[in-house]
């Protein structure tokens, strides 16, 4: 019998997923990430078309990645299975993906615990998040408060976007 290849929701559940500091090597998978995330599909496709997540972003932000570690009899390595990118200067998520496949099994919401702890070791009080229209659930749900509404900006964005913000506290605060 062969060996099984453990998917990302499999080990999501059983916890194996590591979130580490992203390096440059990382950039063409979270681009990719980006480009194929189904959240981005039909009217929403001209915001990632052509997006690109590179090594001089990931150097000059703390970006983080959720990687599910695949074990060496199965070719070792790891697997991206989520990220997002803090920018400390504007307190501001500027970005978060999880990979469709991972979705469901509370990566996202622990990408949020760890993004909380990073912006509190940084000494920021609120984290702001410009939220993508479909994902306004998720982030209601791991407690980030409505602010308002960023409206569209025509070519790029043709949309209202909703604003929340994340109060960083202690833990559990705000949510």
């Amino acid at each position: 019998m062969g060996v099984r290849r453990v998917g990302a929701a499999k080990a999501a559940r059983r916890g194996e997923i590591l979130i580490r500091r992203a390096v440059g090597r990382d950039a063409g998978r979270l681009t990719r990430l980006v480009r194929s995330s189904r959240a981005y599909e039909g009217r929403y496709s001209s915001m990632v078309e052509g997006y690109r997540v590179g090594p001089d972003y990931i150097e000059a932000h703390r970006v983080f990645v959720a990687v599910e570690e695949i074990p060496v009899g199965e070719g070792g390595g790891e697997r991206v299975v989520g990220f997002y990118a803090l920018l400390v200067e504007a307190a501001e998520l500027d970005l978060m993906f999880v990979s469709d496949q991972a979705q469901g099994y509370g990566i996202g919401r622990r990408l949020v615990e760890h993004m909380r702890g990073e912006a509190r070791k940084a000494g920021i009080d609120g984290v702001r998040v410009v939220s993508h229209p479909p994902a306004e659930g998720f982030y209601r749900s791991v407690g980030a408060r409505p602010v308002g509404t960023v409206p569209a900006n025509p070519p790029a964005v043709k949309w209202d976007r909703p604003e929340f913000v994340f109060l960083v506290g202690e833990v559990g605060e705000g949510e």
